[in-house]
């Protein structure tokens, strides 16, 4: 069995939906794996944040002028009269609850289970819609076997012993639909599983299932060898290891969520990014295969923090360290780069939420500066720091304002720590000197 797993864009519009129709009807069983319909979320999460600030009358016009949306995509898409009943009733008993919520006290719980109505609502109407277009396909309710335990992980037995129950439960069927994104915590509660979760579902999925391949479907054909927002005439990347589509996706990649190939690598179970505008062009496959070496891909991530953290002593005490990294652990908050001097740390977060409690707490022992708006530029490829072109790269730093360098924590990934404002220049000069083979 296969897993599809299609994102907001694919089905945001009635001819996108069309589309992922034919897509699926192959003639082989699969899972597919459904975002919200594309602006769904953010409309959510802005409804959650009214509530959160007692502006109940935005809030209900903002839940008023989504449902508007959903009428209109309901009257145009089911032409079957006992669906088009069937699922109107469904997306106002959705919308009834989203007012109703409307004057309710906030909670992080109550805004999950406000966003969770994108996945429930998406799913519903293209299951419908499948089943007038004559598919054999049948709805399989996320919430009923993904589940994620008390340490936000996924709790693997339990989706593996559920999800086969319903499979086994429910009529035998081509195509089962279900959420992504969405899921119980370990209580319970709807929860989810973040910005970009509905991929890291159905590589879940995949792994209990012990799919053949699961499937990316977006909206450009695969990983490319560089940011096609930023630089010009990149192209798809056919092949990549695990190792490598995991740099790329956690160092800026957004077609992927970084916890994607977790769930799959160990059990060699393919994944393939495709693009749902080009079905037939081949994507990106990521397997445990290594194709080449060398630098592959650039990817940069944005929002970064640097904090640089001088020991009060002239060289690192003994436990210096230590002190620095329980900080972060007890303040919730992940490290991306990290590089070392006699007398002081440089390390970079992309989550500040914490920040000044985490520079008082250290400006006991040392002194600390930090400097936002920066960028971590990362070069990807299978063991590049041993390749021989590799040092040549280094080249390009004369021309690049470069604050800190990550070289050799990871055999496939050289990140750069530079200024936001020079991010696109930097990307662009490293594609030409690394891609074209002309210095930049």
């Amino acid at each position: 069995m296969f897993v599809l797993k299609f994102g907001g864009t694919s089905v945001g519009s009635i001819e996108n939906m069309t589309n992922v129709k034919n897509i699926i009807n192959d003639g082989q069983r699969k899972v597919v794996v459904l975002s919200a319909m594309s602006g769904t979320t953010n409309a959510l999460v802005t409804i959650s944040d009214c509530i959160k600030f007692k502006e109940i009358e935005n809030a209900l016009e903002q839940i008023s002028e989504l449902h508007n949306t959903y009428k209109v995509t309901v009257e145009k898409l089911i032409q079957n009269s006992t669906l088009k009943t069937e699922v109107a009733s469904y997306v106002n008993s959705i919308f009834d609850t989203l007012k109703a919520v409307a004057y309710d006290n906030y909670s992080p719980l109550l805004a999950n289970k406000i966003v969770a109505q994108g996945e429930l609502l998406s799913t519903v109407i293209f299951s419908r819609f499948l089943k007038q277009e004559g598919l054999n396909a049948c709805l399989l309710p996320a919430l009923d076997f993904m589940r994620v335990d008390k340490f936000n992980e996924p709790d693997n037995f339990y989706i593996r012993q559920n999800f086969n129950r319903l499979i086994n439960d429910l009529p035998e069927a081509d195509i089962y639909i279900t959420q992504g994104f969405i899921c119980l915590d370990a209580l319970g509660n709807i929860a989810n599983l973040q910005r970009g979760g509905s991929d890291y579902t159905a590589t879940i999925i995949g792994a209990a299932l012990g799919a053949e391949e699961v499937q990316i479907w977006t909206d450009i054909d695969g990983f490319h060898n560089n940011d096609p927002r930023f630089v010009p005439e990149t192209h798809a990347i056919s092949n990549l290891s695990f190792d490598e589509a995991a740099e790329l996706a956690y160092f800026g990649a957004k077609i992927l969520h970084p916890q994607t190939v977790m769930p799959v690598r160990d059990l060699d179970i393919p994944v393939r990014l495709k693009n749902t505008l080009s079905p037939s062009s081949h994507g990106t496959l990521i397997t445990n295969a290594i194709h080449s070496e060398g630098i592959k891909a650039i990817a940069a991530k944005d929002g970064i923090t640097a904090i640089k953290i001088k020991s009060a002593r002239m060289l690192l005490a003994h436990g210096f360290l230590k002190k620095v990294f329980e900080i972060f652990e007890k303040h919730e908050t992940a490290i991306d780069m990290i590089t070392t001097s006699e007398i002081a740390i440089s390390l970079t977060i992309d989550e500040t939420k914490n920040l000044s409690e985490i520079v008082t707490e250290l400006e006991k022992f040392a002194k600390v500066e930090v400097d936002g708006y920066r960028s971590i530029v990362c070069l990807v490829g299978n063991h590049i720091v041993y390749h021989p072109d590799t040092p040549k790269l280094f080249q390009i730093l004369q021309d690049v304002n470069v604050r800190m360098i990550s070289y050799g924590g990871s055999s496939n990934n050289i990140s750069l720590l530079i200024n936001t404002s020079d991010k696109i220049e930097t990307l662009r000069k490293l594609n030409r000197y690394v891609f074209d083979l002309v210095p930049a």
